[in-house]
């Protein structure tokens, strides 16, 4: 077979459909693995940000999502008896560098942030990245929400050197996210 025009025309057109099928084959499995692990991610989160909580009830809003499934607004945290013990939310700011995602827990009373985990970010590293290191993350664990701000505006949350608009997008990502389940919840 010579290698005219038409012939290497065929061999891409052959070779490009074969490409496609491999890809299509793989892409489904590929995307149902990344969704149990992202849930997975999420159930960790979750028990992290609430740990008194035995299990998490997600509150759903009018919204829907491109697949056409509703949109979870929040989670109530549930001890084993049912009563709840807390919410958590997720929230996302622009920081530095990008959005922040972030999973946060609050009392049932509004009155104290249980935890923080940050889900997605485009912190630089070494510096904004910090916002992920235990370090960090543990000055969200029983905070007070009155002291939610950082230590020079007189709260409790001391500012990555460096990197004070990460620490500022956690703060306000908090705070939004604690305002908008008090909003629901009355």
């Amino acid at each position: 077979m010579k290698n005219t025009p038409a012939n290497i025309i065929i061999k891409m057109i052959v070779l490009s459909a074969l490409a496609a099928v491999l890809l299509a084959v793989t892409f489904v499995p590929t995307q149902v693995q990344l969704g149990v692990l992202q849930a997975e991610q999420e159930k960790q989160a979750l028990k992290a940000v609430l740990p008194a909580a035995a299990d998490f009830e997600p509150v759903y809003g009018d919204e829907v999502d491109a697949e056409g499934n509703p949109v979870v607004l929040y989670f109530r945290g549930v001890d084993s008896s049912g009563n709840i013990v807390g919410y958590a939310f997720r929230n996302t700011q622009p920081g530095a560098q990008g959005l922040v995602e972030l999973l946060g827990g609050v009392s049932a009373d509004f009155n104290t942030v249980t935890g923080m985990e940050v889900m997605a970010h485009a912190e630089t590293p070494g510096l904004g990245a910090k916002i992920t290191e235990p370090g960090f993350k543990s000055q969200f664990i029983n905070l007070p929400v009155a002291d939610l701000s950082l230590s020079k505006d007189g709260g409790k949350v001391d500012a990555i050197s460096g990197a004070t608009i990460s620490t500022v997008t956690v703060v306000n990502a908090l705070h939004f996210g604690i305002d908008g389940v008090r909003a629901q919840e009355g």
